[in-house]
């Protein structure tokens, strides 16, 4: 039987607590990577989705990026590793202290927007994120781009890794996601959404461009802020139910 996480990144838009879309969420996945103070979140937000997951079992995780609410943390940053490690080590113990308050601890990390994305390729950024949780704790999961080098250097830190796919976002030949400032970047008809789960899931995604590309993934993301997420999610699920695969979280690893 196959087996697959579902995570989300969360706590990132107060309306979506206050609306139900985050709740909506919960009900499809099976961990949540919450925002923790750099591109979006604050106490009040961490607090609030913590107790939500909890409600749920699911697994949580940090999500830190760089410190650009204006840019939402997707904009390329030019900062030194000890700045990246620094921002990395402050948001994860800021999130982890409000968890410890509900007697509960983060089971994984996973790098927000242009963090992330740069590190994908940038061996030396990768470095400075381990470097920052690393300062934090080596027991948690570290999550990053399915096929990517940044997983080699996560592993080679000592952590354990989590290659991520993603259901709601085209690929590139190559394996990358496709930029966001292409029209076609995203997936929000939830069918489509479904239909490349499971491609995944069985070992491989279509790129844009018709290309089959192999991949193979431990978790799968939906993001809170595209457009129909919790229906995205309902159908990811259902779909990967009804082909006999065993949705598991982060914690299960």
């Amino acid at each position: 039987m196959n087996r697959i996480d579902l995570n989300c990144d969360m706590g990132e838009m107060p309306e979506h607590i206050s609306d139900g879309t985050q709740e909506a969420l919960m009900r499809s996945i099976t961990s949540v990577n919450i925002a923790c103070g750099g591109h979006a979140g604050d106490a009040q937000t961490m607090a609030t989705t913590i107790q939500q997951a909890l409600r749920y079992k699911l697994a949580i995780g940090a999500h830190p990026g760089y410190a650009d609410r204006a840019n939402f943390g997707r904009i390329e940053l030019n900062l030194s590793p000890e700045e990246v490690a620094d921002y990395v080590y402050n948001q994860v113990c800021l999130l982890a202290e409000i968890a410890a308050k509900w007697k509960t601890r983060l089971t994984h990390v996973k790098p927000h927007g242009a963090l992330y994305n740069q590190a994908v390729h940038n061996r030396e950024l990768a470095q400075a994120i381990a470097a920052g949780v690393a300062r934090w704790s080596r027991e948690s999961v570290l999550v990053g781009l399915a096929g990517s080098p940044m997983l080699e250097v996560f592993r080679d830190a000592g952590f354990t890794i989590a290659a991520e796919a993603f259901a709601d976002r085209r690929y590139e030949p190559d394996g990358t996601l496709r930029s966001r400032k292409h029209p076609d970047a995203l997936l929000s008809n939830p069918d489509e959404a479904a239909q490349q789960a499971l491609s995944i899931v069985q070992g491989k995604v279509i790129a844009h461009d018709g290309s089959k590309v192999p991949l193979r993934a431990d978790t799968l993301c939906i993001h809170s802020d595209t457009p129909g997420s919790p229906q995205i999610a309902a159908e990811v699920a259902k779909t990967l139910r009804e082909a006999s695969v065993q949705l598991r979280s982060l914690k299960h690893l």
